[in-house]
Formats: C-alpha cells, structure tokens, sequence
C-alpha cells in the first residue's frame, strides 16, 4: 500500500513543480498563449486533485499504526495544492483585467471591488467545502476504528467461549476420572475386608482344630 502512496507522491511533485512553473509565467504571456496556458494550469488542477483522493484512498487503506504518517503527509500536500489554487486564481484575475481592460478599456475597473468581493466568497465556500470535507473523512476513519475494534471484541469473544467449553469438557473429564476412582477405591476397601475375614475365619479354623486335637488326646 505504501508503495503505491509513494508513487502517487512522485507524480504530485512533478506536476505541482509545473503547475507552479506555468503559475509564474501567466503574467508574462498574452493572447491565446496566455489561454492556453491558463487552460493548461486548469486541466493538472484537476489532474493533481485527483491524485489527492487517490492519494486519501490509499491513506485508509493502510494499517492504523502507520496511518497517522501518511495523513500528515496527506494533509501538507493539500495544503500546497490550495496554495496552488490561490495563486492560480490571482494570475487569473490578473489575466481577466488584462482581456477585459483590452476589451473595455477604463470601465472595466470599476468591478473591481464586486470581483474581489466575489473571490472572497468563493474562497469561503471553499474552505467550508474543505472543513467538511475532512469532518467527513474523520467520520470515516473513526467508523473504521470503530469496525477494527468491534472485529477484535467478536474474536475474543469467541476466544473466551471457546476457553469456557474446554474448561466444561476438562471438569466433565475430571468428574468421570473422580468417579471412577472413587469405584476403585471402594472396591479395594471391600476386597481388604474379605481378606480379613477369610483370613479371621482361617485362624478361628486353625484354632479350633488344634483344640479339639489335643481335647482328643
């Protein structure tokens, strides 16, 4: 996983390093070159943006030990990107009064204050976008925790029920094996005893016997 994280990283540095480059020559152009350009820097945007969620898809995808690396990794490189945005909207800006005091001469400046005012908003709306953005990927990984850790209780669990039945067989075991010595036991009292009283009736035989002889004699 970390390997594919990485090569999401090499291809994000290589095309922010151009992004950036095109970002500074916007100002310098003019004509369809300039839009071309400005259509250019639009497109690896997109482009880069999409290696972000990539980039975030692979994040989840890696053990929660390691994961909190890659965020912070995760979350530098967005940072860069909204920089990136920033800058792309000023060259744009910059760029738009140029083609419009062109096209309208002095009438363009006063919208000045409206676009501005508008940009401020977008930038708003953005950063709102972002906050949830990352509320919901926070959700997302809590939910992942939350799974992870309730797997872990299921297989303990089961542990334990599986620990519990081996207990009840071994005291089933132990109960058979007290029982059957316990039969061994008495059956060994009971043999003792009949020797004593074999061995009792014997000498009372004995004695008897060597009485009635010498009564005899």
């Amino acid at each position: 996983m970390s390997s594919d994280f990485e090569a999401y990283e090499q291809d994000f540095g290589t095309l922010t390093a151009e992004i950036t480059n095109k970002i500074g020559r916007i100002p310098k152009l003019s004509g369809e070159e300039k839009t071309q350009l400005v259509l250019n820097v639009d497109k690896q945007l997109e482009e880069v943006r999409e290696l972000l969620e990539q980039m975030d898809l692979e994040v989840r995808e890696i053990p929660i030990q390691s994961r909190a690396m890659y965020n912070s990794r995760l979350k530098s490189y967005k940072q860069e990107v909204e920089k990136l945005e920033k800058d792309f909207k000023r060259s744009r800006i910059a760029y738009s009064d140029e083609v419009r005091n062109e096209l309208l001469g002095d009438d363009a400046s006063s919208s000045e204050n409206q676009r501005a005012h508008l940009l401020d908003n977008t930038e708003k709306l953005e950063r709102s976008s972002r906050r949830l953005e990352a509320g919901y990927q926070i959700a997302v990984e809590t939910e992942q925790v939350g799974q992870e850790i309730l797997a872990n209780l299921h297989s303990d669990r089961e542990k334990i029920q599986r620990a519990r039945e081996r207990l009840r067989e071994t005291d089933a075991n132990l109960g058979k094996s007290s029982r059957i010595l316990t039969g061994m036991l008495r059956r060994i009292i009971q043999n003792r005893i009949l020797v004593f009283i074999l061995g009792a009736i014997i000498l009372l035989t004995i004695i008897l016997a060597i009485y009635f002889n010498l009564r005899g004699h």
